[in-house]
Parts: C-alpha cells; structure tokens; sequence
C-alpha cells in the first residue's frame, strides 16, 4: 500500500536536547549518513583498475571518470533539498535508507550485494534498525518505536524503506538562479611553496574570535590544534571530504564567518560540494583549499591535484571569488581580496608536515559541544 508522508516536523523531547551528548548523538547520526552515502558514491574507484587495462589510459585520465560519478551523484542532491522542504530535513533523514537491490524486486545490478547485506551492515555498524512501515496504521507505531530509542538509547535508529512504500510527490522547485560571473586572483610567485604550518599560522594571525573555522580531517586539523586551540574551532575526525558540506551547513544557519580548510584529496573526493555550495551561495563562506598533491596521512601517495584548477571549478559551480596561490604574499592578499563569498582560495604547498606531530587532546564530543555553544552566541559586534 502506498502512502503519503505528512506528519510534522520531529523534534528532540525537552529533557533529550538538554542532555550533553545531545550534540554529539547528532554528529554521529550525520556521520552514519555520511558513511553509507560514501560506499555508494565512491564505489567505482574499485574499477579503476580495469578501466586502466580497458582504455589503456593511465590513472590520472581515467580518475576524471570516479570525477564525473560524484558530479552526477551530486546532481540528485537539489531533488532531495526539495523533498526536505516539503517533509521537514530531519523527517527526510529520519525516514531511512532507500533499500535498494532488495531479495526478490527487480533492480539495478549495482545495487544487488548493498540489498543483500543492508540490514546486516546496519547491525554490524551496531545501529538499531527496522523496516519503513508499509500502512499508514503502522507509521505512527513505527515513527514512535525511532523516537523513543533516539530518547532513551541516544544513539541513531535506521529505518530502511523498500520501493513503492510511498507515493510520489509533485516537485514545484523554483528554477535556479543563474550563477554571477566570479572574480578571479592568481598568485604569479615563484620560489619555494609555504608549509601547511605557516599558511595557518598567517591565518590565525588575520583572524578574529568571531570566526568558525572547521578543518578538514588529518594533519590539517592536527596542526592547527597544535597552533592555537581555540573553541570556535572545529576538527572533523574521519568523513574525509565532509569538511566543506558541514561548513556549509554551518554557515546558512549562522551569521558568523565560516572558514573551512580542506585538502586536496579531500576536496577531490567530494568534488560535488563545490556545486551545493555555489547552488546555495553562502556570503559568510571562505573555503581554503591546502594542496600538497598528496595523501600526507597515508604515506605520501599522489593526488591528482595537479591536473586540477581548483579556482576554475569553484567559479564554474557559482562561487564568487577563487584564487590560486603559491606564496604567503598570495594567501595573505587573497584574504584581504575575498569579500562576499562563497570564496575558495587554492593554495599551493609543500608535502610533510611537523615531526611528531601529537594529536588534539581535547575529545570529539567535548569539540563539538564547545563549538555549538559559540555558534549560539551572539557574535560580538
């Protein structure tokens, strides 16, 4: 039986929101998401290997196809923008995961292992999970059955909704507004390329006590730690990628400035956030992407960064302002030169970072409480 979902907007009870680990228990739900999107985004990296041996093309060419993947992936996030502003986001994301390649329904053949072993990769990951009801009498149930686990547990519940449970939705979106041609600025400098360390350092130097600024996962977010420990500061553990979608998410719901530093591998992973955030054109963003053409957390393997002009792809998605930088002269010029964003300043680095570089002793969950506190507070004017 198909059905209609039109049931309000859920919100935490009173004595859930107020619990510590409120904001934590939401991170954590969000990084699930994260997770399961990433394993169907990225899983044609494992055919990378064959496709190489089937063009006989090298890596760097045929990378630009896991590319143009993500962008398509990337396509389908405005339909689901529209279903969150009909059903309410957190009603979106609470009705599950689309169970797709399910026993037994015909489906896509790249779908037929994740349906087999959906259930028992929510188990595995230790989430408690139930199907989408399929009667309007069992969703009050149902939706009662997540809500107190979500009370209680404080922890995510997945509810996993098979094809056809409910009905199709007429999309009324507003056509898009065509992107403003962005400013370009492009730093000439020869000679070495600065460290890591010394572009944030220039950074913490310009910035103020009012700025968020969230790091991308790695030894961006360690260094940076080890600079300056501040509580507008945010270091995202894993979700390599997931630094500019959740800065984002920050930025239209504060009236903050919002800096994120990303990487280059990082910022190719999840190369369709430039175009949510070009769509979404956010003017307290500054997206710095640090680029050293390599995984340094890894063991140094080559990126395909250096066949890829960062300043081009932002300006191309709607950013504002992009610039390429090769100097702390640059970096510092473009900082001064950003104005409205979306702005993304590409800086070029040189690979390391610091011997025996510690990690941040301040745990996630206390980050992340602190983090929430300044963002709902009054910037100081």
């Amino acid at each position: 039986m198909n059905l209609r979902l039109e049931f309000p907007e859920p919100a935490p009870a009173p004595f859930f929101e107020r619990l510590s680990s409120y904001p934590w228990f939401v991170v954590g739900t969000v990084c699930i998401g994260a997770f399961i999107g990433r394993v169907d985004a990225s899983i044609v990296q494992l055919a990378m290997p064959t496709f190489e041996d089937a063009f006989d093309a090298p890596l760097h060419a045929v990378s630009w196809v896991a590319v143009g993947y993500v962008l398509a992936f990337a396509a389908a996030l405005p339909v689901f923008a529209r279903l969150a502003e009909i059903g309410g986001p957190k009603a979106l994301y609470l009705a599950g995961f689309a169970w797709r390649g399910q026993p037994g329904r015909p489906d896509e053949p790249q779908h037929a292992v994740m349906g087999v072993i959906t259930h028992d990769l929510l188990t595995l990951l230790g989430l408690e999970h139930a199907p989408f009801p399929e009667t309007a009498a069992d969703l009050a149930a149902t939706m009662a059955l997540a809500s107190g686990h979500l009370r209680i547990r404080e922890l995510p519940f997945a509810l996993v909704m098979a094809a056809g449970s409910v009905t199709d939705e007429e999309l009324n979106a507003a056509p898009p507004i065509p992107p403003v041609k962005g400013r370009r600025y492009d730093d000439l400098a020869s000679g070495p390329l600065p460290t890591r360390l010394s572009v944030l350092e220039r950074f913490l130097a310009a910035t103020d006590d009012e700025t968020a600024v969230i790091a991308t996962a790695g030894k961006c977010g360690r260094e940076l730690f080890t600079l300056s420990d501040r509580r507008q500061h945010l270091y995202q553990v894993g979700s390599m990628g997931g630094a500019s979608a959740m800065a984002l998410g920050v930025a239209l719901n504060t009236s903050r400035k919002v800096v994120v530093f990303d990487r280059d591998g990082a910022a190719l992973m999840k190369l369709g956030n430039l175009a949510t955030i070009g769509a979404y054109r956010p003017d307290n963003l500054l997206h710095v992407v640090l680029d050293n053409g390599v995984h340094d957390s890894t063991g140094g393997q080559a990126t395909v960064s250096s066949s890829v002009d960062f300043t081009a792809v932002a300006l191309a998605c709607g950013y504002r302002y992009a610039a390429l930088c090769r100097g702390l002269s640059g970096f510092d010029a473009a900082l001064g030169e950003a104005g409205p964003g979306p702005a993304l300043i590409h800086v070029r680095i040189q690979p390391g970072s610091l011997a025996k570089l510690g990690r941040p002793t301040v745990g996630p969950d206390e980050v992340a409480r602190r983090f929430r506190s300044f963002l709902a507070e009054e910037p100081a004017r």
